[in-house]
């Protein structure tokens, strides 16, 4: 499948529409989660709300049928707020990937007790206990909380990942779960992201070697962190691993009990690289076209959609549609408009469809997406923004 191949469709499907618009492929992203589940190999695979923020997506991926074994199970939210707002929309098993300090959300959740059931919150520092035993107001509340280990590779002085939890040793992971349940906390996972592994696409040989060195240092670190714990909390109900682009390294260890995955579904440009999966790209935005400042040249509205991340062309919206289009360098993407060279056979009104650099993050520029369905038929579905729903 080209990249351009489902624009035809999402062009012709949403043809009466007015750009800015975001368009969804349903055939693809349903092709994007079988082969999410593929690669699970049976390993049950938690969908990353950060990497969707559309509930619509979020219930389409976790009914799917998708395989006997494994499959869909569960989300992984980005904040306690939007995982109190699922659970409120019958959402049961939600994980929470990062820490939260929000007291009035921590107090909302201990006064529910289906939110206390279905909902587990991150930890990696006790600090993060008191103000948590702070905000809940009672002892006899015991929320349900997984320890963040940090998953980075370390050589000597060179920290080789993303800046996570401050827990990286067994002793560490097993001091802060004794300190959980002795204040009242049940301890019921450990999460390892290795996002040197999941992050960076794999073209490169060095890169490949980073990952390869890395995926064994913590395939033997996390048998030894989850030993410390269990030596304190017994079993635990969640070993979690990975993401989109390391699937593969995480269910090749059999203590990994569910692997994340999000931005799989929607395949954005930072995904183009990797070797581990065939890139399908399923969602897209168009813009018209407003101006023609020369004979190459189309300056559409928008478009100044900026990924999050080190910021470098990688985080800049792609166009793919019609082929040949280029951001021009001394002006980018902008807030307003955004002039494309490439351009002479566009006209006032035409459109021009682009891929965003990350996954989510679209969604929190537009209040709608239409999803289209292979015979061309669409619905509408409203995301987080469209439902009035902002969580940072």
């Amino acid at each position: 499948m080209t990249e351009t191949s489902p624009i035809a469709g999402l062009h012709a499907a949403t043809a009466e529409l007015d750009p800015p618009l975001a368009a969804l492929d349903l055939s693809t992203l349903r092709a994007n989660a079988a082969d999410l589940v593929r690669r699970a190999g049976g390993t049950p695979v938690r969908v990353a709300s950060k990497s969707v923020r559309c509930r619509a997506v979020l219930a389409e991926v976790l009914g799917a049928d998708l395989t006997a074994a494994g499959g869909f199970a569960g989300i992984m939210s980005y904040s306690l707020r939007e995982a109190l707002w699922l659970v409120r929309h019958g959402a049961r098993d939600v994980l929470l990937g990062y820490p939260s300090v929000d007291r009035a959300a921590l107090a909302e959740l201990a006064a529910d007790d289906i939110a206390l059931r279905s909902i587990t919150l991150m930890i990696d520092d006790a600090a993060q206990l008191d103000l948590i035993r702070a905000a809940v107001g009672s002892d006899r509340v015991r929320p349900r909380v997984c320890l963040d280990v940090d998953a980075s590779l370390r050589i000597g002085p060179l920290h080789l990942g993303v800046r996570r939890s401050p827990v990286h040793t067994p002793q560490q992971a097993a001091t802060l779960a004794g300190e959980a349940r002795r204040r009242g906390f049940d301890v019921v996972g450990v999460m390892t992201y290795e996002a040197q592994i999941a992050g960076l696409p794999d073209a490169n040989l060095a890169v490949r070697l980073v990952k390869r060195a890395s995926a064994a240092e913590i395939r033997k670190r996390r048998a030894e962190v989850l030993a410390a714990v269990r030596s304190v909390t017994g079993e635990l109900e969640i070993v979690n691993s990975g993401g989109s682009g390391s699937i593969e390294v995480s269910v090749a260890d059999p203590d990994v009990t569910e692997v994340t995955a999000g931005s799989g579904l929607y395949v954005p440009t930072l995904f183009d690289g990797y070797r581990s999966f065939t890139p399908r790209p399923s969602l897209y935005f168009a813009m018209p076209v407003l101006r023609r400042p020369a004979t190459d040249i189309a300056t559409v509205f928008a478009g100044g959609y900026i990924a999050s991340g080190p910021t470098g062309r990688s985080r800049v919206p792609k166009p793919v549609w019609p082929r040949g289009l280029k951001l021009i360098g001394t002006e980018g993407a902008g807030e307003v408009q955004t002039p494309l060279s490439g351009a002479a056979e566009l006209r006032i009104g035409d459109r021009v469809w682009f891929r965003h650099a990350k996954a989510g993050e679209l969604c929190e520029r537009f209040d709608t997406v239409h999803v289209v369905d292979e015979d061309g038929s669409r619905v509408s579905a409203p995301t987080y923004r469209g439902e009035g729903a902002c969580f940072g």
